[in-house]
């Protein structure tokens, strides 16, 4: 314990110490988006509660640096909600709550930015928190939601994952199927290798889990 407790506060240092909000706003959404695949993808789960609390703080000061964009919203958005996931439990859904707020408001600036990806992290919400009385999921939004994203960025491995997720949780394993391999032959986006190498992980995940339960279902199509 004392031993991981040492890491995660090395880790915590080096990510504030490393960090700078940089001139240009593509590079500060570079930087924001480096650091939560780092902690999303390379550090330990029980260690990343602690690690996100960095990355929060970064997220938010990359949008205070460039008031009226979206983009900062966007990501400042998926890093809270990564780090509800992370938190789990009823005390995480303020987090989720606020990510949800300033996805709203990243729509009402460009509902385009970033291709599509309000729509992707909405209808990610959407499909993952309780629903109402305890918060606000629904099923039928985070579909619509999920729709307009692949609507913008048809081939893209984040709206064909999220959106087969959904498909699989609801029992549509053959449709669900063929949006993940579409996932995986997405094209590589610049700058993002570290994002897309674990998020074909997820992909081949739900996709070898599909195949082993529901197998029987995908020959039938």
């Amino acid at each position: 314990m004392y031993r991981k407790t040492i890491i995660t506060a090395l880790l915590l240092a080096g990510l504030n110490s490393a960090f700078a909000t940089p001139a240009n706003l593509d590079d500060a959404i570079f930087d924001v988006a480096h650091r939560w695949a780092k902690v999303s993808y390379q550090t330990p789960e029980n260690e990343r509660e602690a690690a996100f609390r960095s990355v929060i703080s970064e997220s938010q000061q990359v949008a205070q640096a460039f008031p009226g964009k979206a983009e900062p919203l966007v990501w400042q958005a998926i890093v809270l909600s990564s780090a509800a996931k992370a938190q789990g439990g009823l005390g995480a859904l303020s987090k989720v709550k606020e990510a949800r707020d300033l996805l709203l408001a990243a729509e009402k600036i460009n509902p385009m930015a970033l291709d599509g990806s309000v729509y992707n992290s909405l209808g990610s919400l959407y499909a993952k928190v309780p629903g109402w009385p305890v918060a606000f999921g629904d099923k039928k939004k985070a579909r619509e939601y999920l729709e307009k994203a692949l609507a913008i960025n048809p081939n893209g491995i984040d709206p064909n994952y999220f959106y087969a997720d959904l498909l699989a949780d609801q029992g549509e394993y053959a449709k669900a199927a063929e949006h993940l391999k579409r996932a995986l032959a997405a094209p590589a986006r610049p700058h993002r290798e570290d994002a897309d190498a674990g998020r074909r992980q997820d992909i081949q995940r739900l996709l070898d889990s599909i195949r082993q339960k529901h197998g029987d279902q995908l020959a039938s199509k």
